[in-house]
């Protein structure tokens, strides 16, 4: 009798137990949504190969203007460091913030014919850095347009180095910098097969920095995994500004070659 009051007790508190296990399940709150919402990141560096044409035009009208052009090669023969070209993108859902910046260190030499000074060295180094922010008003499984606005600030700084001869030496440096506000838009078209196009455009200046700042990328890209896309095209990166002294045109145009990770 004792045995079977044990197995029946035991059986009833299984039993209590068991309901209080599926009560406690069923009442648990829902887990909280997290405090921010998933951004996705891409990360993309590349290799620009530009043509780069400048025109300076002087001031002083009695003085000429002048101009020249730069090979790709001479370009990169003339780093003085490794430079730095990169983009990386934010973005959550419609939203998307747009960075890229570009660090490139130049140097080359100058005849002096050695009668004041024994030669000399010129270098300039440009930077440019773009941030853009992104409004996607139009999206559909094979296709989207981003427009924004934005800024891109510039950097040139120049320099010249006298070495010593029948003078000492001497070395001067000079620069100039501003901000240009800009307005963008940025097309994408699936293809099939794991490629895909994709056209962007700003334009800015308007004066308030340079007369006018503008560029264009067009690009073939290929999906080659989840986590990484390729990318070949051409880029266009232009500007007019008008300094104290002299108006500079300044034209980069040239092959582009990248990769995209995504995080």
């Amino acid at each position: 009798m004792r045995k079977r009051l044990r197995a029946i007790g035991a059986a009833a508190l299984f039993v209590v137990v068991s309901r209080g296990a599926d009560a406690q399940l069923v009442s648990a709150p829902a887990a909280p949504p997290p405090p921010w919402p998933a951004i996705e990141v891409l990360a993309t560096p590349y290799i620009w190969m530009p043509w780069s044409s400048i025109t300076v035009r002087p001031a002083d009208t009695r003085v000429p203007s002048t101009s020249t052009t730069i090979d790709p090669g001479l370009l990169y023969g003339h780093l003085t460091w490794v430079p730095f070209m990169g983009e990386a993108e934010f973005r959550n859902g419609p939203f998307g913030v747009v960075v890229d910046y570009i660090h490139a260190p130049l140097k080359s030499g100058v005849s002096t014919h050695n009668i004041l000074f024994n030669g000399a060295t010129s270098g300039l180094t440009i930077d440019s850095g773009t941030a853009m922010f992104l409004y996607r008003p139009f999206v559909e499984p094979d296709q989207y347009a981003d427009v924004g606005m934005g800024v891109r600030a510039w950097g040139l700084d120049g320099s010249i180095n006298l070495n010593e001869g029948l003078l000492p030496a001497f070395n001067a440096t000079n620069g100039l910098s501003w901000a240009d506000p800009m307005i963008a838009a940025r097309y994408h078209r699936d293809l099939g097969n794991g490629f895909s196009a994709t056209a962007y455009g700003d334009l800015g200046g308007f004066g308030v920095g340079a007369h006018f700042d503008w560029q264009l990328i067009g690009t073939i890209d290929y999906a080659a995994a989840l986590w990484i896309d390729l990318h070949v095209g051409f880029r266009s990166l232009n500007f007019s500004y008008g300094a104290p002294r002299a108006n500079f045109t300044f034209n980069l145009n040239g092959p582009i070659l990248a990769a995209t990770f995504r995080f």
